[in-house]
């Protein structure tokens, strides 16, 4: 290497040091002028960390407790300190359970719980006979037996001799239902009337 090429690299060199500490020194001047609100970003973003995975840990806990509880209401279905726990802990399951025992009693809860909910409105229905309470449950999209319900309203309207009633309320139930052989006894029954 010639002396002029070595004094070339030096010079390089020396201007890859000076930009380095040049970036350096922003970086520290930067950090000085913000010094509190970088620490104070630092702080809310540690505290909110450790405040989300402690409650996800808490809820945890009492979604476990919960399960845990209602396990024990299934064993024993008069274990107040179960449903005392559920009630705390979780509300869902409370009325789950409220709705089970009032079904082994034979009564009717009002449950919040949504397809106990529709199942206990078509239940009360049905046993008041009310085509018109019925066709409310029965035209709810999201309904389990909203085919079932259907079928019940054609056969109460079968029962109170309102037969063409029944034979347009058959029609709404697809052909393809799993309630279809059920509908056809129907069907049949209300061609002689």
């Amino acid at each position: 290497m010639s002396l002029k090429e070595n004094v070339n690299y030096v010079k390089d060199e020396i201007s890859s040091e000076e930009k380095f500490l040049e970036g350096f020194v922003k970086t520290e001047r930067f950090y000085k002028k913000y010094k509190m609100l970088i620490i104070a970003a630092v702080i809310i973003v540690v505290v909110g960390l450790i405040g989300f995975y402690t409650t996800k840990y808490f809820q945890g806990q009492n979604k476990l407790e919960a399960n845990i509880a209602f396990n024990k209401f299934l064993d024993n279905p008069k274990d107040s300190a179960a449903m005392a726990t559920l009630k705390e802990k979780n509300q869902q399951l409370f009325q789950i359970a409220e709705y089970i025992n009032a079904t082994k009693e034979g009564k009717n809860t009002d449950v919040q719980v949504k397809y106990l909910k529709d199942l206990t409105q078509y239940q009360k229905a049905l046993a008041a006979k009310n085509t018109n309470e019925l066709n409310t449950v029965s035209m709810q999209n999201d309904f389990l037996l909203k085919e079932f319900a259907i079928f019940n309203k054609a056969l109460i309207q079968t029962e109170q001799g309102k037969f063409e009633d029944a034979k347009a309320t058959l029609k709404l139930i697809p052909a393809d239902s799993k309630v279809n052989d059920l509908v056809n006894v129907l069907k049949h029954y209300l061609v002689t009337k």
